[in-house]
């Protein structure tokens, strides 16, 4: 098995790429429209061998195709299905939370027959005013811990290991990576638990790290130690985490007060990436939501605008495959682009938001991944985002496919929220 990419040689990597690229070609970290190097984008369209796709038959060999080119040269292949001693174990039911509108169910999915792990602890949240049919619900990735969704004593404190930063440290947030008491509603802003319920919605969340967590180490442990270290072309931990989304889905789906056909994924920045990846492997999910989701989310990569695929492998050489690494300061080689990722979720629905100070992520780009995925939609008889230019502050636009660019920073807030509420409300 080929060893995954330490820190050291990537740098490396990414050193040897830009010395070989020519003197006039684009700079490392572009924040200039005027500096993006012309590109030309691959067709989501037209099949490898350059033949036209003219039916929705046609396009469901195109997409097998892209989907093969994406898993091969970017996330990564990914097992199949569940581990055969997968099981679900009830482990908390609250009926009076949130003085009585709500319940509180906590699940632990098994993905062994070792109690120890490998497992995904799932927290849902769910009206208690259920209609004929079951509630529309957000299934999402939150990155420190069910506990820092709510303040609540009533949600289990994580035992796993916690990516924190400096502020996560100086609060007393994390200590040794493990979760504080006082970490407990950290992130409350992030999840407005109540508005989501007062709008009729289920909120079910896991942490990220349960599935594998967020550090290079050769996938010595995690989800990935129980399928044995990846090869260069499989999964890293993007498809870890959108492996892990699936499963929890398997358990949604036995949920008989949840609407099967109004499920959405959510994730935010890296776990916005995966999201897509989630939603385009997975078409069960109705609605897929990708908030910031950047470089290898949905901006486009040969845009070579704030943060550069050499950049991403760099810093996180466990999230993509390590084939991944070819394209070092070589984006125009990669035989896909973000726009041909958010098309394989078509025609389901698809929202991708922006914010106007994360240049990092391109706003520009995510919303042009949108845009340029919108001829798979019009084949497939669904709206795209009805505009030619990315919209103003503040305004979102479009139908099957559907895009904001807020003010502020890299986040996620009400504002966001309240267009993916009316979003999974429309299905």
């Amino acid at each position: 098995m080929v060893s995954r990419f330490p820190l050291i040689f990537s740098l490396v990597l990414l050193v040897f790429a830009a010395s070989s690229r020519s003197q006039d070609g684009p700079p490392e970290v572009i924040y200039d429209e005027a500096a993006v190097p012309a590109y030309t984008l691959p067709d989501p369209l037209r099949f490898g061998d350059g033949t036209p796709v003219a039916s929705a038959a046609d396009w469901q060999r195109r997409r097998a195709e892209l989907m093969e080119l994406f898993a091969t040269h970017v996330y990564g292949k990914t097992p199949v299905g569940r581990p055969a001693a997968m099981r679900f174990e009830p482990r908390r039911k609250i009926s009076d939370f949130l003085d009585g509108k709500a319940s509180l169910e906590e699940i632990r999915i098994h993905f062994s027959t070792e109690e120890s792990g490998p497992f995904l602890d799932l927290i849902l949240i769910k009206p208690n005013q259920i209609p004929e049919g079951g509630v529309p619900t957000f299934l999402t990735l939150n990155f420190a811990g069910n506990h820092t969704l709510h303040p609540s004593p009533e949600i289990t404190l994580s035992t796993a290991w916690i990516r924190s930063s400096a502020e996560d440290k100086e609060q007393g947030l994390v200590l040794d990576n493990r979760a504080t008491e006082k970490a407990r509603g950290s992130r409350v802003s992030r999840w407005p638990v109540e508005k989501l319920i007062d709008a009729g919605t289920a909120l079910a969340s896991f942490y990220y790290g349960d599935i594998d967590p967020d550090f290079d180490d050769g996938f010595r442990n995690g989800i990935h130690a129980l399928f044995g270290e990846p090869r260069a072309d499989e999964w890293g931990s993007i498809g870890a985490w959108a492996w892990g989304a699936s499963r929890a889905m398997d358990y949604l789906e036995t949920d008989k007060t949840i609407d099967r056909k109004r499920i959405a994924i959510f994730g935010h920045s890296r776990l916005g990436k995966t999201s897509l990846w989630a939603g385009a492997q997975d078409e069960r999910f109705a609605l897929v939501i990708s908030n910031n989701s950047g470089c290898g989310g949905a901006a486009l990569s040969r845009r070579c605008f704030g943060e550069r695929v050499g950049r991403i492998n760099t810093a996180f050489p466990h999230w993509f495959s390590d084939t991944f690494v070819k394209y070092n300061g070589n984006e125009a080689a990669l035989p896909v682009d973000q726009h041909q990722l958010i098309a394989l979720i078509a025609p389901r629905m698809v929202y991708v938001a922006s914010a106007v100070e994360d240049e990092w992520a391109d706003p520009k780009g995510e919303f042009l991944g949108a845009k340029y995925a919108e001829p798979v939609y019009e084949l497939l008889g669904k709206k795209g985002l009805g505009v030619e230019e990315q919209p103003s502050l503040n305004s979102p636009v479009g139908d099957t496919l559907r895009y904001h660019l807020r003010s502020g920073k890299h986040d996620v807030t009400d504002y966001d929220w309240e267009q993916y509420i009316k979003a999974i409300q429309s299905l």
